[in-house]
């Protein structure tokens, strides 16, 4: 592995990261059962959706829709809507069809890169991009090309993570000797996070709001924070003979 964020290794994105949906799962799994305060982010982007939705019909889109939480939680919120889920990755949209299947709601999908979305100009009313733009070396690009969808007056929400997040495990993993140079490697979310996310936006588009949302956690063990810590492709764990 290079010394750049595995975030951006495009052979790993499409690989172990995101090839299957295990990984994600077990990831997002560890760590909803580790939060202690913090509102989901399906629930804060279903209320904003809300708000700026006006139009009966019109299309919303959820780029990098992951197993489709928000592509849920936007359906069930705007049911006269059409909701269309973009991910690059096929493994995750078979997920997320299903999640919408047990929901009961209704959503197309279809696989995409966000650089090049396949979608003509000026149609959108509402697209979605959460936890995905740090993913790309040129998030910029990625915007602009959200931009170039949208109708005018559109609404496009953006969601990322601070670049420290989880530094406190960084932290841990590194003064027990796990990982020794855990703290010294780039942050997961470099190219795109709370820091640089308005100034790269206004760029492109007008921002209206920004809004911060805090989330806390706790692991109640060492198993418990094993199974997180095995989903991190930023950590080069060491293991002992005896393991």
């Amino acid at each position: 592995m290079s010394d750049t964020t595995p975030f951006l290794d495009q052979q790993l994105i499409s690989g172990s990261l995101y090839g299957n949906q295990q990984r994600l799962a077990a990831r997002t799994g560890a760590l909803l059962s580790a939060k202690t305060s913090g509102r989901s982010a399906a629930e804060v982007i279903s209320a904003i959706a809300l708000q700026a939705c006006s139009s009966v019909g019109g299309l919303v889109l959820d780029i990098g829709c992951g197993r489709g939480a928000s592509t849920v939680a936007l359906a069930r919120s705007l049911p006269r809507s059409r909701v269309l889920a973009l991910d690059a990755s096929a493994a995750l949209l078979v997920a997320a069809r299903h999640r919408l299947q047990q929901s009961g709601w209704q959503a197309a999908t279809i696989q995409a890169d966000f650089h090049q979305l396949p979608l003509p100009a000026g149609r959108a009313e509402l697209a979605v991009a959460a936890f995905c733009l740090y993913h790309s070396p040129w998030p910029r690009r990625v915007l602009q090309e959200i931009a170039r969808c949208m109708a005018p007056g559109g609404t496009v929400i953006l969601a990322t993570k601070s670049a420290d997040s989880y530094a406190a495990l960084d932290r841990l993993v590194a003064a027990s000797g796990l990982d020794p140079q855990a703290e010294t490697r780039p942050s997961l979310y470099g190219t795109f996070h709370s820091g640089n996310i308005t100034a790269l936006a206004t760029s492109v588009v007008t921002v209206r709001d920004v809004r911060h949302e805090t989330h806390r956690f706790r692991f109640h063990d060492l198993a418990h924070a094993s199974a997180y810590l095995a989903t991190s492709p930023k950590y080069r764990l060491q293991h002992s003979p005896n393991d």
